[in-house]
């Protein structure tokens, strides 16, 4: 039997449900199709820091992603009985006193005294290796995307809007109705991470694709209570386990574990850590990244009634709710995109 709707979202990462939120929000029919083949929202570390802390810099739009992004956040925690925002401090370990020097002098830029304490803090950190004291950003945190990503499949399974199998693209029919197997569909939105690369109708598009992998470690004498961001982040996952990462690797486009990441993580690790630990798991993913780090949003140059959301590179968290507004006012109120994140700035 035929059914209508007003969507179909492909992939159920970060993208895909803030997508749906949106639809959710506007009262829109929707289907998804999900086939769990993108892990890269699953293995995220999950962090949200307006701050890039290798160079003091402020990330872009960070501030107004932020400050659009929690509030999304806390609504869905209420939808879904789920406690998955963790609100977290992040401590930077200075390797110098030009460290030291660059974070006060980036006090001064745009809303970096927000989040940057003006303290340096001197005080040890038993188990951490610093020489040079921290820099403590408040309003950070961690999205267990694990449990948001499962929790949501749940939220649409129980009102029939998921489809756990492959979005075949050969079977969508694009005349004047657009069908796909027994839907009839208005739009249809492509949140497919790194599978955008298996995507013939936006395949032309220059995402890159960054493999990154990270450890779980049990370090049953460290015990911290906030991101620590030295060469790798450590950060807190309760009762003595945290999450160790990550690594860059521009060239494996497989989302398998290797040995290679896992001494580079270890090598990094020993370096910011004193105390023993053991290594729990390790996991891989690949981040859909973009050579001008900027996302991919807009409608298909030949069928206006396809759609991509993608390329949210490492920022996937506070980045997603924003795009996924600026692409839901393009195509249901005809505002046009940021031409920052508009595909036809690759035309």
């Amino acid at each position: 039997m035929d059914r209508k709707v007003d969507y179909i979202v492909v992939g159920l990462g970060l993208a895909g449900i803030a997508f749906c939120e949106k639809l959710v929000e506007n009262n829109k029919s929707f289907i998804v199709f999900e086939n769990n083949s993108q892990t890269s929202s699953l293995v995220a570390g999950g962090m949200y820091n307006p701050v890039i802390l290798k160079r003091f810099t402020p990330a872009w739009n960070g501030h107004v992603q932020l400050q659009y992004a929690i509030p999304k956040y806390e609504n869905l925690e209420k939808k879904l009985n789920e406690n998955f925002d963790v609100k977290l401090d992040t401590k930077k370990a200075f390797n110098s006193i030009q460290d030291q020097n660059n974070w006060f002098m980036a006090l001064d830029k745009p809303n970096m005294s927000v989040y940057m304490q003006s303290e340096i803090e001197k005080k040890e950190i038993d188990g951490v290796i610093c020489n040079h004291g921290f820099g403590t950003l408040k309003g950070t945190g961690r999205l267990k995307t694990e449990v948001l990503v499962e929790s949501y499949k749940d939220y649409l399974r129980d009102s029939d809007r998921l489809v756990e199998e492959d979005f075949v693209y050969d079977d969508l029919d694009i005349n004047d109705n657009v069908r796909y197997l027994n839907y009839t569909v208005d739009k249809v939105v492509f949140c497919e991470g790194f599978g955008l690369k298996e995507n013939p109708f936006f395949n032309y598009l220059p995402l890159n694709g960054t493999k990154g992998e990270i450890l779980n470690i049990y370090a049953p004498k460290l015990d911290i209570d906030f991101v620590l961001k030295s060469s790798v982040f450590v950060m807190p996952l309760g009762n003595h386990y945290y999450k160790v990462g990550a690594t860059f690797n521009w060239t494996d486009k497989t989302s398998l574990p290797t040995e290679e990441g896992k001494q580079e993580l270890v090598e990094k690790l020993n370096k910011v850590i004193s105390v023993p630990y053991e290594i729990v798991e390790q996991s891989a993913g690949i981040r859909p990244t973009v050579k001008d780090r900027r996302p991919l949003v807009g409608k298909h140059p030949k069928y206006k009634c396809l759609a991509v959301l993608n390329g949210l590179g490492t920022r996937g968290v506070m980045i997603a709710p924003t795009i996924a507004n600026s692409l839901f006012d393009y195509l249901e109120k005809q505002i046009p995109l940021d031409e920052e994140i508009s595909i036809t700035r690759f035309d």
